[in-house]
């Protein structure tokens, strides 16, 4: 047991329960927020475009109620809330790419700055094909000479 209580402090103070608490008050509060901005914004906004359409009335009612509001509806019995799911799915949809945006952002950060490519240290011999030091006059592989191509490849590079 005391061999536990070892490993769960060790896990705990080694930073994951602390990062996974502070990404969930995070989250908890970008979710409020994101809903604030569904339901108060974009929701509106999108009935006007659908004629005036309200998305938190559009229900079936289960219990056989005649009223058309859904608050209403929902203490009279069971509803099929359907436009409840769709303010939800429009709330999805707008986390989700809030998200994505965050995500490349910081992405971007983290890219290094990409280095000018080194030196090249090693060439192909041209008789054997295999890899070798650029310096070298003659190939350690098949022993040909290469100092007459070191200086014709040196004028094309030159051209």
């Amino acid at each position: 047991m005391k061999k536990f209580l070892n490993e769960f402090k060790e896990f705990a103070v080694k930073g994951n329960m602390i990062d996974l608490a502070v990404g969930m008050i995070v989250g908890a509060a970008f979710t409020s927020l994101v809903k604030a901005f569904v339901d108060d914004l974009v929701m509106p906004i999108l009935s006007i475009f659908t004629g005036k359409l309200d998305f938190s009335n559009m229900f079936i009612p289960l219990a056989g109620q005649t009223t058309k509001v859904y608050a209403e509806a929902v203490e009279q019995g069971a509803v099929f809330a359907y436009g409840a799911f769709i303010t939800a799915l429009i709330s999805f949809v707008i986390n989700a790419l809030v998200v994505f945006l965050l995500v490349k952002e910081v992405n971007k950060l983290r890219k290094p700055k990409e280095e000018a490519p080194a030196p090249a240290t090693t060439k192909i011999c041209p008789y054997c094909k295999s890899e070798i030091p650029i310096d070298a006059t003659r190939c350690p592989h098949c022993t040909s000479k290469l100092q007459g191509f070191i200086e014709a490849v040196t004028e094309e590079a030159k051209a």
